[in-house]
């Protein structure tokens, strides 16, 4: 199943249409009258109801059809299987809870920076994904045959950023992970120094040791604790090549954004072993 953009939402004036007919057919006397029985029976306040809500739903529709046709096929994709995914993270247990649904509206709005107009198609691709009877495994395989590796590790790293924004993350979740890492080819040992990373970051708490600080930049270089320097420049020099933001700038801006923050950890982690 391939994404599929929004048509643009039509005028919908059924009411205007009913009462031009109105007019046409008996002229300014019946236009009147027929509004007239409209406001008798208390029908002018529910059609106002209705023209209302559909206003609203018609500026919504409009709104994230102009976005999704503003930006690349391969985005949308992306955006598209990422939150199917995530909602079958979420779904593992039978149900969706509004406080899964709102972990995954933070991690757009507080990771990926969304406006209230991208917003909008998050939701809408939610309802969506909500109602789909899609397999992950369909999911993965269209993924997996539509973006490279690059985007694969970025995959990844947004999985375990939405799953480590929970307090405690439940085991059979983080093994949906690893089985999304399995199928999509990334190494074993790029999967769990990523897990490690984010559970290491969930379970800091106060000042950071040097050893602490050492244990997370090796996590980040994808590295063995005691790794020597020879290690850490062959590992940078891989790193920087899967996570340079122009490998993944046909994702859109977003998620460049979030390859130059996973380069910054990746600099950093490497400036701090030059320095030791």
């Amino acid at each position: 199943m391939y994404y599929q953009r929004r048509q643009q939402p039509g005028c919908g004036g059924c009411l205007l249409i009913v009462l031009l007919i109105v007019f046409i057919s008996g002229g300014a006397p019946a236009l009147i009258s027929f509004l007239g029985t409209l406001v008798y029976t208390g029908l002018a306040g529910v059609l106002l109801f209705i023209a209302l809500f559909w206003g609203f739903t018609y500026w919504v529709q409009k709104k994230v059809s102009t976005y999704e046709q503003s930006q690349t096929d391969s985005h949308n994709r992306f955006v598209s299987l990422l939150i199917q995914i995530l909602i079958l993270i979420a779904k593992i247990d039978g149900r969706i809870s509004r406080e899964e649904t709102q972990t995954i509206h933070r991690f757009f709005q507080n990771n990926l920076h969304y406006n209230q107009t991208q917003m909008l198609w998050v939701k809408e691709l939610i309802k969506e994904a909500a109602n789909s009877t899609q397999s992950l495994e369909t999911l993965l395989q269209e993924f997996k045959s539509t973006f490279a590796y690059e985007p694969r590790i970025i995959l990844l790293e947004l999985v375990y950023q939405v799953l480590f924004t929970k307090t405690s993350v439940p085991e059979n979740e983080l093994e949906i992970a690893r089985r999304i890492a399995a199928f999509l080819d990334i190494p074993v040992y790029t999967q769990r120094t990523m897990e490690a990373k984010y559970r290491y970051r969930g379970n800091q708490g106060g000042a950071a040791t040097s050893w602490d600080m050492a244990a997370q930049h090796y996590a980040t270089l994808e590295l063995e604790k005691g790794a020597d320097m020879e290690e850490v420049k062959k590992a940078y020099r891989k790193l920087s090549m899967q996570y340079h933001p122009d490998k993944v700038r046909h994702l859109g801006d977003e998620f460049q954004a979030v390859a130059e923050e996973k380069m910054k950890e990746i600099n950093q982690a490497y400036d701090y072993f030059k320095k030791q």
